[in-house]
């Protein structure tokens, strides 16, 4: 496992939005007294959706509202790859699948338009600022392979030419559609679906993971706590 350090330039203060702030709490309230410490990823995770990555004031932050030595939070946070230590793109940081299936079908290939399109070296930011990428374990679309991750949907499927043009749509501030992207519903074989073939119609054109990504949109945005409701921590019944 390699060594996960914090990156040497860090901003002086950070600070959850508002509504986040009352989401962590809601977390946190999920808890028993003195057992807060168990909030640690959502809250890392929440911190991380709002920034784009992990700083220092982002994690002692949350040791801060967690009661944890800070040395605890940053052990979490080092040791999940999912949490980014370092700046990511201002517009979407890519994440390439290049284990077994997808490195058989074409993973390499992405990697290579990442370092055309992006930068020559994996979590070094675009030259405009723009973008980022890395290579990650199994993403668990290995029917669809090769894919990548952009922010919280996956791309399908992928070709040269098709990762290019999806890059490319997203420099022009458009969203993508989601899901695979060489004409498959889901993933059944490449020529077609041989049963369920109902499920495919006017009414379901995606299927229901791509289609729900379609909805919200949100693919690359920054989360900031209004999206959807705050909801009330669960409140136990005691015995009289």
């Amino acid at each position: 496992m390699s060594i996960r350090r914090l990156h040497k330039d860090q901003p002086v203060d950070f600070a959850f939005t508002t509504a986040n702030k009352e989401w962590a709490e809601g977390q946190i309230a999920k808890y028993p007294e003195g057992r807060q410490a168990s909030a640690v990823i959502p809250l890392l995770w929440r911190a991380q959706e709002q920034e784009g990555w992990l700083s220092r004031p982002a994690i002692e932050t949350v040791g801060e509202m967690l009661d944890m030595a800070f040395i605890r939070v940053l052990e979490v946070a080092t040791f999940y790859f999912m949490f980014q230590l370092q700046p990511v793109g201002a517009v979407a940081h890519v994440q390439v699948c290049g284990t077994t299936s997808c490195m058989i079908c074409g993973a390499e290939d992405l990697i290579s338009v990442c370092k055309d399109e992006i930068a020559p070296v994996a979590h070094q930011i675009s030259a405009d600022g723009q973008f980022s990428w890395e290579e990650v374990e199994c993403l668990g679309a290995c029917s669809n392979a090769p894919m990548v991750q952009i922010g919280k949907d996956f791309y399908e499927d992928l070709t040269e030419e098709s990762f290019r043009e999806i890059l490319a749509a997203f420099a022009r501030g458009e969203i993508p559609t989601p899901g695979p992207q060489n004409g498959r519903f889901a993933a059944e074989p490449v020529t077609g679906l041989s049963t369920l073939t109902e499920m495919v119609s006017d009414k379901h054109g995606q299927n229901a993971s791509a289609e729900r990504a379609t909805v919200y949109g949100d693919t690359i945005k920054r989360i900031q706590g209004d999206e959807v409701p705050v909801l009330k921590p669960i409140t136990r019944k005691t015995k009289a």
